[in-house]
């Protein structure tokens, strides 16, 4: 299979092997990669900030590209709302509407994808450390995903997962939320990395790299040992 995968700005520039992984991964089940790096933005903080023009002049061009995708891979559970969920907000009642609709039925979430589209649950990953798992606001509450990425983490070896007790709190990013309130986002984001501490985890995982970058500026700042990582990177892993 082809696959256009989508790198989201947040991977691209804090955490590139989080790509590096995802692209390996598919690789190595057998496909084709596709990775338009002539794109920018999706659009996604245009659209959270109330500028739906201007999103729909970002999502514009990722439209036209995407047009003969087979399958669309999105490394973020925000980005993948945006592309699958929210495009077809912000073109209703527009020329594009049609083809926004098209492309939402081709659009995964990386985790989704593997699990759901794929069947595959086992990549043969090695990572004997404990982790816990934070669930990504638009992961969880608009594509549903919950059990993706959980399945895919038991299949590790040596991995031990232990569920944090708010693991579906939010954990104060929220794109432009943490720029116009960042006392609430970090007093949100404290009480994530406390709930992370109790479980005596050495990683938190996610499958969103924005919110594992402010999770680890936190973190940093309270010089705590528990590390961020992405799920694909984990996945990857031979250790």
């Amino acid at each position: 299979m082809l696959i256009t995968l989508v790198i989201p700005c947040f991977v691209d520039l804090i955490s590139p092997q989080a790509g590096v992984s995802i692209v390996s991964l598919l690789e190595g089940l057998g496909h084709q990669i596709d990775c338009p790096d002539e794109l920018g933005c999706c659009g996604q903080p245009n659209f959270n900030a109330g500028c739906w023009g201007e999103a729909r002049e970002a999502a514009r061009p990722v439209l036209r590209r995407m047009r003969n995708s087979e399958a669309i891979v999105i490394a973020s559970g925000s980005c993948a709302t945006m592309l699958k969920v929210f495009y077809k907000e912000i073109f209703r009642d527009q020329p594009e509407e049609s083809e926004a609709h098209a492309l939402s039925e081709k659009c995964w979430e990386f985790t989704d994808f593997l699990v759901n589209k794929l069947g595959v649950t086992d990549l043969g990953a090695s990572f004997p450390h404990k982790v816990t798992y934070h669930d990504g606001c638009h992961g969880l509450r608009e594509l549903n995903l919950k059990r993706p990425a959980r399945q895919l983490l038991e299949k590790v070896r040596g991995l031990q997962l232990v569920e944090m007790k708010e693991a579906e709190t939010c954990c104060g990013f929220g794109g432009t939320f943490s720029s116009k309130f960042p006392m609430i986002s970090a007093a949100m984001g404290e009480v994530k990395c406390a709930s992370a501490h109790d479980t005596a985890a050495e990683y938190l995982v996610s499958a969103d790299s924005n919110c594992l970058m402010h999770l680890q500026s936190l973190l940093s700042a309270q010089k705590q040992s528990l590390k961020t990582l992405h799920i694909a990177e984990v996945l990857a892993a031979r250790s």
